[in-house]
C-alpha cells in the first residue's frame, strides 16, 4: 500500500460482503475507497478506529425506498441512515416527482400522499419544484449534500402524466405517439443518471382522492416501449409491484418484456392472508425464468410487513369510534387526559367502529395485534397477542389495547403484522430470503410516515436472522452479503457492498452483542412540523460513507459525504 490511509479500522472481525466466513483483519481507507484489507496494516491513518471485538461490514444498500421528496429539502436520509444503510434507491412503485409540468404538481403530491402516506401539507411546503425533466430533478439533487448516498429511478406515474396529461390520469390506453415519447424520455432519464424505472399495478395504490394510480392497468405495449427505452440507453433496471391475481398471465407479460428488452426486473413479493400460497407460484415462475437465463428477481421483506398503531399515528383501534372522533383533534396531552376519564373510557370501549373498511378489520383483530415494547419483537407468538393477554388477565381485549395506548403519556404503540405472517411466525420470510432469486427489500424508508416503520429491515436481519431467533437462522455472512453486495449488484452499483481494495469505503463497525433495535417513536421534524415514525438502533459504533465517519454510536458527526449516484457503477471505479 503506497498511499497513506486517511482511516484505518484495526483488529475487527471482517464480514466482507462476499459471503465468505468472517475473518480477523484491518481495513485501510484513502480517497474515499478501501485500499487494503489484511492483518497488521503498517503505518497510521489520520484517523483510527479500534474495532477489537466488533464486526466490520459493508454499509447496507436499500433498493426500495421513497425518499423522493425528503431529499429535496433535507440532507438527513433518516431513518435509513441511522440504521447502517449507506445507499438508498428511490422512485419505487411508480410514484415520484419528475418529470412534471407546473400544472401537475398537485396531482403528483396527491399520488404520493395516497400511495405512500406522506401528508400533502408536508410535500407542498417542502418540495422546491426547481425541475421539470427527470434530468433536471437529478441536477437539483446533485447540488445537495447528504449523510448517505442516494440514487433514483424514473417513476411511471409521473412519466405517464407528463406525456398524456389528463388521459394518463384517467388511465386511457397510450397511443403509439404516447408510447414513443415515453420511450424517448425513459432513455433520456437513464442517460441522465437514473438507475432504473419503477411502476405499480396494484389496486392498493391510490391517490388521496381515491383514484387508482394511473399505471394500474397500463398495457403491455406501453410497458414494453418504456423497457425498450432502457435498452436504447443500454442501462437501467425495471421494478414493479403487482397484485399478480392472475399469476400466469401477468408474469407471462413481464417475462416477455424482459426477453425483448434484456433489462433486469424485480417484482415485489409477499405472502397475503387471502392467497397464502400465491407467492410460491410466483417464485416458481421467477425461478423458471432465471434458470432460462432471464434476469428476474423477487424483492422480499425479511419480516412481516406490519402496521404501527398509536394515538399520534394515522390509525389506532378506536380511531373511528364516535366518542374518540370527538376528541381526536385535541393535542395529545389533552386527548390523553380525556381518555383517562372513566366516562370517556367507558363510552369509547362500548362503541363499535363506524367504518367497516378492510383496514379496520385488521386493526381491530386483537388476536393479531401485539404490544410494541422498547425492544420490539417482530416475530411475536400468539401467546403475546392482545387477545391472549386479555384472556390471561380477565379483561376485554379492547381494554388491554386502550390501556397500552395510554402508556408513556399516550405514546404507547401497538404492532400489527400483516403480510408474511399467516402462520404466526416468519418461516415463510426465511424461505423467501434463502431462495437464490430473491433480494431483501420493501422497507419503504421515507414513506408511510404515520403507520409503517420497516426501514430497519437490514438491522433486523442482523439481530433476528443471524443472532436472536429461536429456531432456524441464517449465517451472518449470508445476511450481510444479501443486503450489501447482492442488493447493490442488482441495481448496477458494483462499486460498493464489499470490503476489498478498490471498493467504495462504505462501512459499518458494529458491536454485535449490543446491536438492538429500539421501538419506533413519533417525531415532528418534517416541513410544517409534520409527523413521522422514526427508529434508531444501539450497537452501531460507526457508520462510514466514502471514508468519512457520519455516525458514531448513533450520533451525527456533522459530515455529509453522501451524494447522488448517477447510473450504474463499475467495481473499482
Amino acid at each position: 500500500m503506497s498511499i497513506d490511509p486517511t482511516l484505518v479500522i484495526r483488529n475487527g472481525t471482517v464480514v466482507d460482503g462476499t459471503g465468505a466466513a468472517p475473518f480477523e483483519a484491518d481495513v485501510a481507507v484513502a480517497g474515499g475507497k478501501i485500499v487494503a484489507v489484511g492483518r497488521g496494516i503498517a503505518g497510521h491513518g489520520a484517523e483510527e478506529i479500534d474495532a477489537r471485538g466488533k464486526l466490520v461490514m459493508p454499509g447496507f444498500v436499500d433498493i426500495h425506498t421513497h425518499y423522493d421528496g425528503q431529499v429535496t429539502w433535507s440532507g438527513e436520509v433518516t431513518p435509513s441512515s441511522l440504521l447502517g444503510v449507506t445507499t438508498v434507491l428511490m422512485g419505487n412503485c411508480g410514484v415520484g416527482f419528475a418529470p412534471v409540468r407546473k400544472t401537475d404538481h398537485d396531482l403528483l403530491i396527491a399520488l404520493m400522499e395516497g400511495v405512500e402516506d406522506i401528508p400533502e401539507v408536508v410535500l407542498t411546503a417542502g418540495l422546491p419544484w426547481n425541475w421539470e425533466s427527470f434530468g433536471d430533478y437529478l441536477d437539483a439533487l446533485s447540488s445537495r449534500r447528504y449523510d448517505i448516498d442516494i440514487a433514483a429511478q424514473l417513476p411511471h406515474a409521473a412519466l405517464r402524466v407528463y406525456v398524456m396529461g389528463q388521459r394518463g390520469v384517467d388511465r386511457e390506453p397510450a397511443t403509439a405517439a404516447d408510447r414513443a415519447e415515453m420511450r424517448r424520455l425513459a432513455s433520456e432519464a437513464m442517460r441522465a443518471g437514473a438507475l432504473g424505472f419503477g411502476t405499480s399495478r396494484t389496486i392498493n395504490h391510490k391517490a388521496s382522492d381515491g383514484r387508482h394510480i394511473p399505471t394500474l392497468d397500463a398495457e403491455e405495449s406501453e410497458l414494453l416501449e418504456i423497457a425498450l427505452g432502457l435498452q436504447d440507453a443500454g442501462k437501467g433496471v425495471l421494478q414493479i409491484v403487482s397484485d399478480l391475481k392472475d399469476v400466469d398471465s401477468e408474469f407471462a407479460m413481464l417475462r416477455r418484456i424482459v426477453e425483448q428488452s434484456g433489462r433486469p426486473l424485480s417484482i415485489s413479493l409477499a405472502q397475503s392472508d387471502r392467497a397464502p400460497n400465491r407467492w410460491r407460484k410466483t417464485l416458481d415462475l421467477i425461478e423458471r425464468a432465471s434458470t432460462a437465463g432471464l434476469p428476474i428477481k423477487a424483492q422480499v421483506c425479511p419480516r412481516a410487513i406490519g402496521l404501527t398503531l398509536g394515538l399520534e399515528l394515522s390509525r389506532n383501534p378506536f380511531f373511528t369510534h364516535p366518542t374518540y372522533r370527538k376528541i381526536a383533534h385535541l393535542p395529545l396531552a389533552e386527548r390523553v387526559a380525556e381518555m383517562r376519564k372513566p366516562e370517556v373510557r367507558a363510552a369509547i370501549l362500548s362503541e363499535k367502529p363506524v367504518d367497516k373498511r378492510d383496514v379496520l378489520e385488521r386493526i381491530a383483530n386483537f388476536d393479531r395485534i401485539f404490544l410494541m415494547n422498547e425492544r420490539p419483537d417482530y416475530e411475536p407468538p400468539a401467546s403475546a397477542s392482545i387477545a391472549a393477554i386479555a384472556a390471561r388477565t380477565g379483561r376485554a381485549p379492547q381494554e388491554v389495547a386502550y390501556d397500552a395506548l395510554l402508556e408513556r403519556d399516550g405514546r404507547g404503540l401497538l404492532y400489527v403484522p400483516l403480510l408474511n405472517y399467516v402462520d404466526g411466525n416468519l418461516d415463510v420470510a426465511l424461505e423467501m430470503l434463502r431462495h437464490r432469486d430473491t433480494l431483501p427489500g420493501l422497507g419503504d424508508g421515507g414513506a408511510h410516515v404515520g403507520i409503517i416503520c420497516d426501514a430497519s429491515s437490514a438491522t433486523f436481519m442482523l439481530t433476528h436472522w443471524a443472532r436472536d431467533r429461536i429456531g432456524e437462522k441464517m449465517p451472518i455472512e449470508a445476511v450481510v452479503s444479501s443486503h450489501a453486495r447482492e442488493t447493490a449488484a442488482a441495481v448496477g452499483l458494483h462499486d460498493r457492498g464489499v470490503l476489498a481494495a478498490g471498493y467504495k469505503a462504505d462501512i459499518n463497525v458494529v458491536d454485535f452483542d449490543k446491536l438492538a433495535l429500539r421501538s419506533p417513536e413519533v417525531t415532528y421534524d418534517l416541513p410544517t412540523g409534520g409527523r413521522r415514525l422514526m427508529q434508531r438502533a444501539d450497537g452501531y459504533d460507526a457508520t462510514i460513507v466514502s471514508g468519512s465517519v457520519v455516525f458514531r454510536h448513533g450520533e451525527r458527526t456533522g459530515n455529509q459525504p453522501g451524494r447522488l449516484v448517477r447510473g450504474a457503477q463499475r467495481a473499482g471505479a
